[in-house]
């Protein structure tokens, strides 16, 4: 039995009633959850088949399962341990008879909104990040349970996302499926409908438990409390300040109200933080202390490793990235294995300079979000689509691409033939003075073009061609920060710099996309426990001895986009819990040049307020 805090005793040794565990990082949360499974069952004689312990995610209930049934030491037990999903569909699997093939899986449900998507004629350059919004957009809707009426769509008009949703639904019925979000919706329409198969449910499961509780959305709440009725039986455990999964439906505020919904519920806390030296964890909870919308709470750390966080200031990106593998290979040296080593950083695109980085020094690696290519951008792709065609590529697929970014107002009738050509345009817009003038242009842009090294050319076609407006224009149709675009081209033009020639550029193209497609496999079948690359989302559960924290800059973290202080205040548990994942050394990075742009320090970082080592370029801490 371990050595249990007084916080966690009130948690495992509570029965009846609900009750709210607020747990900290490294708190011991999950030893303490399945103690208490084993306290019902063993002390206070509840049957195990009568208790149900919900989770997030499958891994999160195979791991509480197996810890649970190891501290039983091979004593029958008979507890459900499930993810909403899972449980929810086993309800639906009971009353309508469902089966696994009545699930839609997630890339038929992308390929079904894809090409209603393609139907509807919408203009879009990505079509990937458009299907990807109006997915999630579905999900939240379902998620807040809000009626197709009233949703408001940031990503499509209105009508547009209404028709879009009657065309997926009418399908998915007429395919005799449904997707993971029809199983919460179907699950509480069943609930409210049909008393009788609620009531057998509640007497079924006498006892639930929920782990992180922070994460849940309304309508898994308002399913939850149904099944909890009348005895109310409902422990929850979690932590406000680690809700991070605004984007996905997860409403903290659920959490934050709960005692309004239970008023009897008991209220204990997880204090000591088991993982994190002091020094890290008293920077977290200062940083933490500034969102306004919380429980007011002192987390403590057990372990008086005495290292400071480290913060450095470095000039460039580059700068930074070199400096990283530097210390990683020092803590290499000095026995600190690589696998306990993790770079986080606040979105999968920043991930680019790093990952190059460790490959070109053969640092092993893993990475837990697809790291984007580049040169698979859509504006990367038209302005390479522009110098593919002053190279004198004619194909009518290209020109099509580039013919109107920016907007020339020539038709698409105008390309007849595979291989387009300058006369024949001429020829079919002839007695348009005006697009026989934006042809003559477009000729004389690219025959300037032609002549330019590859970090020019990039230039000439946002600047003078005017790229860089149509992207603006495009940016505000989109409901889309056009600084994201631009930060694409500028990363882009820093690559450029290297080339002198187009042809040496392509080659180079060609060449990075092998390598990093070969060292993706090689690490996917060899399984190298490296060091781990991962955004501050996936990081969430993980923890680390070394946890590096890049480009802490207003911008990045807390990203441009969040605006709202709700928005801030997400951001800086994001960055909380980018912080709780060190054990022993957590180094923070800041830049003050981002591809020529001056940046300013995350705000974040003057909250942390303990003693900084300092670094400039190149300089150790």
């Amino acid at each position: 039995m371990p050595d249990f805090n007084e916080g966690q005793v009130a948690a495992i040794q509570h029965v009846n009633g609900p009750m709210l565990a607020l747990a900290g990082p490294g708190s011991g949360k999950t030893t303490a959850m399945v103690y208490r499974i084993k306290y019902l069952i063993e002390e206070a004689g509840i049957s195990s088949s009568r208790i149900l312990v919900i989770t997030f995610t499958r891994a999160s209930a195979r791991e509480m399962e197996e810890r649970f049934r190891k501290i039983m030491k091979g004593s029958e037990c008979h507890c459900t341990f499930g993810t909403f999903h899972s449980i929810f569909f086993s309800i639906l699997k009971m009353a309508y008879g469902y089966s696994a093939g009545n699930i839609l899986l997630e890339d038929e449900k992308y390929t079904l909104i894809r090409d209603i998507i393609r139907e509807k004629n919408l203009e879009y350059e990505d079509e990937e990040e458009l299907v990807t919004a109006v997915i999630r957009e579905i999900g939240l809707m379902k998620g807040d349970m809000v009626s197709l009426e009233h949703f408001y769509s940031a990503c499509v008009g209105g009508e547009v996302f209404r028709d879009i949703c009657r065309e997926y639904e009418a399908k998915v019925t007429s395919m005799g499926k449904l997707d993971f979000d029809d199983m919460m919706v179907y699950c509480y329409e069943l609930l409210r409908e049909r008393p009788d198969i609620l009531k057998n449910l509640q007497k079924r499961y006498s006892h639930i438990l929920v782990d992180e509780f922070q994460d849940i959305n309304k309508i898994q709440y308002e399913i939850t409390k149904l099944l909890a009725a009348p005895s109310d039986n409902l422990f929850i455990v979690g932590d406000d300040d680690q809700s991070i999964y605004g984007f996905r439906g997860a409403r903290p505020e659920i959490m934050l109200h709960f005692k309004e919904d239970y008023p009897d519920a008991v209220e204990t806390l997880f204090d000591i933080n088991y993982r994190c030296s002091r020094n890290i964890t008293e920077g977290a909870v200062r940083v933490i202390a500034n969102n306004q919308i919380r429980f007011d709470k002192k987390i403590v750390s057990s372990r008086d490793y005495e290292e400071p966080v480290h913060i450095h200031h470095m000039q460039t990106l580059a700068e930074e990235n070199s400096h990283v593998v530097r210390m990683l290979q020092k803590y290499e040296k000095d026995g600190i294995p690589y696998s306990e080593m993790a770079v986080i950083l606040r979105t999968n695109v920043q991930a680019r300079g790093i990952v190059n980085k460790l490959m070109e020094y053969n640092i092993p690696f893993q990475v837990r979000d697809k790291v984007p290519c580049i040169y698979d951008h859509f504006t990367v792709k038209n302005i390479l689509d522009y110098i593919r065609a002053a190279m004198g590529i004619r194909e009518r697929a290209l020109f099509l691409r580039i013919l109107n970014k920016p907007n020339r107002y020539l038709s698409r009738e105008l390309l007849t033939e595979p291989v387009v050509s300058f006369e024949a345009l001429r020829k079919m817009a002839e007695g348009k003075e005006w697009a026989l003038d934006n042809i003559d242009q477009f000729e004389y842009e690219l025959k300037i073009l032609a002549g330019l090294k590859p970090f020019a050319a990039v230039n000439f076609i946002r600047k003078a061609i005017g790229y860089d407006g149509y992207l603006t224009e495009y940016a505000t149709y989109r409901h889309l920060n056009a600084d994201d675009l631009f930060g694409t081209l500028d990363e882009l033009q820093e690559l450029a710099k290297q080339y002198k020639t187009f042809g040496d550029w392509f080659e180079g193209i060609d060449r990075y996309r092998e390598d990093l497609a070969q060292h993706m496999k090689k690490n996917a079948k060899e399984k190298r426990r490296g060091v781990t690359v991962t955004t501050m989302h996936s990081a969430k559960g993980l923890e680390f001895d070394s946890v590096f924290l890049l480009e802490a800059n207003e911008g990045m973290t807390p990203y441009k986009k969040a605006v709202k202080p709700e928005e801030i205040e997400e951001e800086r548990r994001m960055f909380y819990v980018a912080m709780t994942r060190a054990k022993n050394h957590l180094h923070i990075y800041e830049v003050k040049e981002y591809y020529n742009k001056e940046l300013e320090p995350s705000r974040f970082l003057n909250e942390v307020c303990l003693k900084e080592e300092l670094s400039t370029s190149g300089e150790m801490t």
